[in-house]
C-alpha cells in the first residue's frame, strides 16, 4: 500500500520565525490551548523557542515545519524536558497552520520530531498532552504510535487548567 504523505521538513527555530509564530496564535488554532496569547506571551514564547533550538544539552528543540520542496513554513513543532509524575520525559507540541490542515503534514512533522527526540537517547518518553476535546490531536497521537495513558490536568498556559489526554511514545 502506498501511502501519499506530504514531504515535510524540519527546520531549527531561529530569529526570523517570530511571523510564524503569530501565524499560528490564530483564533481556531489556539481555541484548545486558553485563546491567542498576547503579543508580550508570544515575544517570550518566542525567545524560549529560539533559546531552546539554541541549546545543545538534550534539552529538546524547537522547529519549523517547512512543506518540501518549496521550504514553504506551514506550522510548528518541537519537543522539551519536562517533569511528569516524577519522572524526566520530553513533551511535545505542535500546530499546522489552518490553511495547510487536513494533508499529513502533522503527521509527517510528527515522525520527523519523534526521530529527533529519540537521537538525543536522553529520556525513555515523549509525551503529548491534547485537549480532550481536541480530536484532530488525538487522532495524531494515535496514529503516531502513542499509547494513551489516562486523562489529566496540566496547566497551559499558566494559569489556564486543561483537561487532556496522556499520551506516551516509547524512545528508548
Amino acid at each position: 500500500m502506498e501511502i501519499n504523505a506530504p514531504r515535510v521538513g524540519l527546520e531549527p527555530w531561529s530569529e526570523s520565525d517570530l511571523d510564524l509564530l503569530r501565524a499560528a496564535n490564530a483564533p481556531e488554532l489556539m481555541n484548545h490551548l486558553g485563546g491567542p496569547e498576547t503579543e508580550e506571551q508570544l515575544l517570550k514564547r518566542h525567545r524560549r523557542y529560539v533559546d531552546l533550538s539554541a541549546d545543545r544539552t538534550g534539552k529538546g528543540r524547537m522547529f519549523r515545519v517547512v512543506l518540501l520542496p518549496d521550504d514553504e513554513a506551514v506550522g510548528t513543532i518541537g519537543f522539551w524536558e519536562q517533569t511528569w509524575q516524577g519522572q524526566q520525559v520530553y513533551e511535545t507540541g505542535w500546530a499546522v497552520l489552518a490553511a495547510f490542515q487536513g494533508r499529513g503534514i502533522a503527521a509527517a512533522a510528527t515522525a520527523a520530531v519523534v526521530e529527533q527526540a529519540r537521537a538525543e537517547k536522553k529520556h525513555r518518553y515523549l509525551h503529548a498532552f491534547p485537549s480532550v476535546s481536541n480530536a484532530p490531536s488525538n487522532a495524531l497521537c494515535r496514529r503516531a504510535g502513542f499509547s494513551l495513558q489516562d486523562e489529566c490536568e496540566v496547566e497551559y498556559p499558566p494559569g489556564h487548567v486543561m483537561h487532556c489526554n496522556d499520551w506516551r511514545l516509547e524512545l528508548i
